[in-house]
C-alpha cells in the first residue's frame, strides 16, 4: 500500500532538513541544530521509511548509517592516475622550486618579459596538507557511483559502501552546469575530537590505543562492515579533480574549489600567492594556527593555480611537476614523568604508558604518552621522575622520545618490567626481534579478565565463530544487566540454560532470543580450525590454525604433539611452535578445551589433509605461479605459502613473465614495481581474503 501523502511529504521535508544540516555543519562550519535534534530527525525519517517501504530512497540520509557487509574489495582502475606529491622539509627547496625549477621547466624567456605577462612565475595556491586518506569520488549524472582509494595510483579499492556513511560526502549533487561525469579528489580523515573519543573508549575497554588518525582512517575505510565506518564519523575535504566530462568546469585550482563548495563539498580554503616570499609567508602563518584545525595536518601543499600551466608542466611517473608539499618539523617539549602504567590490551599485550606532568603540545594539553613497549623503556633507561622529551609529529598520540639525562634526580630507581600479568598474574610471553631486542610482553592467558570481553566479541564475530545475534552490544548487555555467567568461551554455549533470564532483558524479545540461541547451537558444529583461530591464542590466527588442522587429524593429536612436531608444520618456526605448544599445555589451555568439549563442541576436522593427498584441482589458485611481496596483516609468508601450495599454486621468489599473480602487502618492494612493468596481475590482501576458501 502506497504511503499516505502526509508521510511522503514529511519524508521529503526531513531529507531536505538533514541535508541542509549536513551542508551547514561540514561545508559552512556553522551548524544551526544540535546533535540531538539531528539524531531525532534521522530517527524519525528512518521510522517513516521502515513503516512505508515505498518511501525508501538509495540516496536517503538513512543509508549513511546502515548497509550490508561486503565479502571483499574489488579493484577499479582510475580514469586519471592518482599521483603522489613530492615532499620537502626545507624552505630553500620551496624557493628553488618556485624561482628556478618552474621557470626553467616552462622555458621562461627573460628577453620578452617572460611567458606570464612580465612575471617570471605563475600564481600559486597554498592549502593545508591534510594527514588523511586520499579518495576519488566519481559522480555520473549527479549521483555518487563509486569511491576509490589511491591504491597504486593506477587503480584503487572500491570503498563506496564505506564512503556513503561519511556525512560530509554528498550522495548526489545538483546545480547549474554540473558535469555529466565529475570526479572529485580529496582526503578522508578522522576528526581530532572523534579520534580522542574512540581512543578513550578503547582505553576504558583495555584495548590498545590507535596510534594516529591517518592509519585509523585507512583501516576504517577498509572495513567490510559499513556500520563500523559509520560509527567512527569520518570527515572529508575536497582538494582536486580527476575526470570531468565535458570540460570547462573550472580553469584554475582556486576556481575549482569555489565550484565544489557551491555543490556541497567541504574545502579547506586556499591562499593565493605570487612569489616565493608570499608562499613561505603563508606556510609560516599556517603553522601558527595549524593546531586550531578540527583534523590533523602536517604541512602545506603549494601548487600552480592555473590548470593550463599545470598541463604544460606535466608529471613524472610518480608525481606532478606543478606542486610540492612542505612538511613541518616535529614539535617537541620536555616534561616530568610521574608514573609508568602497565595496560593489558585485548591481545594480551602489556603496554607501558607514561603519566606525565601536563604539557601544552601542538595545541592540546598532554598528560599521557606511549612508551611503545617494555624493551624500549629498558633500553632508553626511562625512570619515574625523569625529565623526558615528548613529540607529537603528525600523531595525536604523543610519544616519549628520550630522557634528558643531566636532569635525572639522584636516587631515581630503575624501571622493572612486569614479570606476570598485572591483572590475572598469569605467565607472560616476551617477544624479541632478530637482534634479540624485546618488542613486546604478553599475557598468555586468553581468559584474562582484562581481555575476556574483547575475546568474547572476537570469538563470536563474523570471521570467527560467526554467532548471529551475539554481537558487542548483546554481550555487554548480558554481562552488565543480568546474572547470566558470560566470562568464558564455554559460557556462550550454555546460554540456552538461561532462556528465561535472556527474555527479561530490555529489547530481547522471544524472536531475538530464539535466533540468538539457534546461532549458538549452529556454532557448536564449527570446524577445529575455525575454533582454534577464534580463541585469540597468540600466533594462532585463522591461517595458522588451518595449517595445524591440515597436519593433525584430531584435537587430541594436536594436544599430544611435541614442540618439535609443531615446528614440522611449515610456517611454524621455533618461537611460534614454542608459544603455541606452551598454551596448549598450560592450565588455561587445558581448561578452555575441556570446557568447550563439555559444552558440546566436537572439534570436527574436515580440513585434515593426509601428507600424500593431492591438492584441489578446482582451486582458483591451481596451476598459478604466485609471488608474495610486502607485509601482510593476516598472514606471514611461510604460512600463506603453505596455504597457496596446498591449493595447487607454485609460490616463487622472483617476478617474471611467467608469473601469474603477485600478492601485495604494505610497503612492497621492487617485486611490485617489476609486476607493474610486466603487466602482471596484482592483488591486495582484501582481494586475497575474498578468494581463499
Amino acid at each position: 500500500m502506497p504511503a499516505p501523502k502526509s508521510a511522503a511529504k514529511r519524508a521529503l521535508a526531513l531529507r531536505a532538513e538533514i541535508r541542509d544540516a549536513d551542508h551547514r555543519y561540514y561545508v559552512l562550519a556553522s551548524p544551526t541544530i544540535s546533535d540531538r535534534e539531528y539524531d531525532e530527525k534521522l530517527a524519525e525519517l528512518q521510522s517513516l521509511e521502515q513503516e512505508h517501504p515505498d518511501l525508501d530512497d538509495p540516496e536517503s540520509p538513512t543509508h549513511r548509517v546502515a548497509g550490508e557487509p561486503i565479502e571483499g574489495f574489488r579493484t577499479v582502475a582510475h580514469s586519471v592516475p592518482m599521483l603522489s606529491i613530492d615532499n620537502t622539509y626545507h624552505p630553500d627547496d620551496v624557493r628553488k622550486w618556485i624561482d628556478e625549477r618552474i621557470p626553467r621547466m616552462l622555458g621562461t624567456d627573460d628577453e620578452d618579459g617572460g611567458l606570464f605577462g612580465g612575471a617570471t612565475t605563475p600564481v600559486f595556491a597554498c592549502d593545508p596538507k591534510i594527514d588523511g586518506v586520499a579518495l576519488s569520488l566519481r559522480y555520473e549524472g549527479g549521483r555518487l557511483v563509486h569511491a576509490l582509494t589511491r591504491g597504486d595510483g593506477e587503480k584503487g579499492d572500491d570503498v563506496t559502501h564505506n564512503v556513503r556513511t561519511i556525512r560530509a560526502v554528498p550522495l548526489s549533487i545538483e546545480g547549474k552546469g554540473v558535469p555529466r561525469v565529475l570526479e572529485v579528489r580529496g582526503e578522508a580523515y578522522i576528526p581530532n575530537d572523534e579520534f580522542a573519543r574512540i581512543n578513550a573508549e578503547r582505553e576504558e575497554a583495555g584495548e590498545e590505543l590507535f596510534m594516529n588518525p591517518r592509519n585509523t582512517c585507512a583501516g576504517t575505510l577498509k572495513q567490510l562492515d559499513p556500520s563500523i565506518t559509520a560509527s567512527r564519523r569520518l570527515g572529508f575535504v575536497a582538494h582536486g579533480r580527476g575526470q570531468i566530462e565535458p570540460g570547462g568546469f573550472a580553469s584554475s585550482y582556486s576556481e575549482l574549489l569555489d565550484e565544489l563548495r557551491s555543490l556541497g563539498f567541504p574545502i579547506s580554503g586556499t591562499t593565493r600567492c605570487e612569489s616565493a616570499d608570499e608562499v613561505l609567508g603563508a606556510i609560516e602563518a599556517f603553522h601558527a594556527r595549524m593546531g586550531e584545525l578540527p583534523y590533523m595536518a602536517d604541512g602545506m601543499v603549494v601548487r600552480v593555480d592555473d590548470f593550463e600551466t599545470q598541463a604544460r608542466l606535466g608529471s613524472t611517473s610518480r608525481s606532478p611537476r606543478w606542486c610540492i608539499a612542505y612538511k613541518y618539523p616535529a614539535e617537541r617539549k620536555t616534561t616530568t614523568l610521574e608514573a609508568i602504567e602497565a595496560q593489558v590490551g585485548k591481545t594480551g599485550k602489556i603496554t607501558p604508558r607514561a603519566v606525565m606532568e601536563p604539557v601544552l603540545l601542538a595545541g592540546t594539553t598532554v598528560r599521557h604518552a606511549t612508551l611503545h613497549n617494555w624493551g624500549q623503556v629498558l633500553k632508553k633507561d626511562i625512570r619515574v621522575g625523569d625529565t623526558v622529551v615528548v613529540e607529537k609529529a603528525g600523531e595525536i598520540i604523543p610519544q616519549v622520545i628520550e630522557v634528558v639525562g643531566e636532569k635525572r634526580k639522584k636516587g631515581a630507581r630503575k624501571t622493572k618490567a612486569p614479570e606476570h600479568c598485572p591483572v590475572c598474574e598469569s605467565e607472560i610471553e616476551i617477544e624479541e626481534d632478530a637482534a634479540g631486542s624485546e618488542t613486546a610482553r604478553r599475557c598468555i592467558n586468553p581468559e584474562c579478565p582484562a581481555q575476556i570481553r574483547e575475546k568474547l566479541i572476537w570469538f563470536t564475530g563474523r570471521g570467527q565463530m560467526d554467532i548471529d545475534g551475539l554481537g558487542e552490544k548483546t554481550i555487554d548487555q548480558i554481562r552488565d544487566e543480568s546474572d547470566i555467567p558470560l566470562g568464558h568461551f564455554a559460557d556462550i554455549f550454555r546460554l540456552h540454560d538461561h532462556r528465561d533470564a535472556l527474555l527479561e532483558l530490555e529489547r530481547m524479545g522471544q524472536k531475538k532470543v530464539e535466533n540468538l540461541l539457534a546461532g549458538v547451537e549452529e556454532a557448536k558444529s564449527r570446524s577445529m580450525a575455525r575454533i582454534l583461530g577464534s580463541l585469540g591464542i597468540r600466533h594462532l590466527g585463522a591461517s595458522n590454525a588451518k595449517l595445524l588442522a591440515r597436519r593433525f587429524e584430531t584435537l587430541d593429536d594436536l594436544l599430544k604433539a611435541a614442540t618439535e612436531d609443531l615446528e614440522g608444520v611449515e610456517g611454524f618456526g621455533p618461537i611460534r611452535a614454542e608459544v603455541v605448544h606452551r598454551y596448549l599445555h598450560s592450565e588455561a589451555g587445558k581448561s578452555t578445551f575441556g570446557a568447550l568439549r563439555g559444552a558440546g563442541l566436537a572439534f570436527d576436522n574436515p580440513d585434515y589433509r593426509a601428507q600424500d593427498q593431492e591438492p584441489d584441482a578446482d582451486s582458483a589458485f591451481a596451476g598459478k605461479t604466485i609471488v608474495l611481496t610486502g607485509t601482510l596483516e593476516n598472514y606471514d609468508r611461510p604460512a600463506l605459502k603453505e596455504i597457496l601450495e596446498s591449493l595447487g599454486a607454485k609460490v616463487t621468489s622472483a617476478v617474471s613473465k611467467r608469473t601469474d599473480l603477485v600478492i601485495v602487502g604494505a610497503e612492497p618492494g621492487s617485486k611490485y614495481e617489476k609486476a607493474r612493468e610486466l603487466g602482471v596481475e596484482t592483488w591486495d590482501e582484501a582481494r586475497l581474503l575474498g578468494e581463499l576458501p
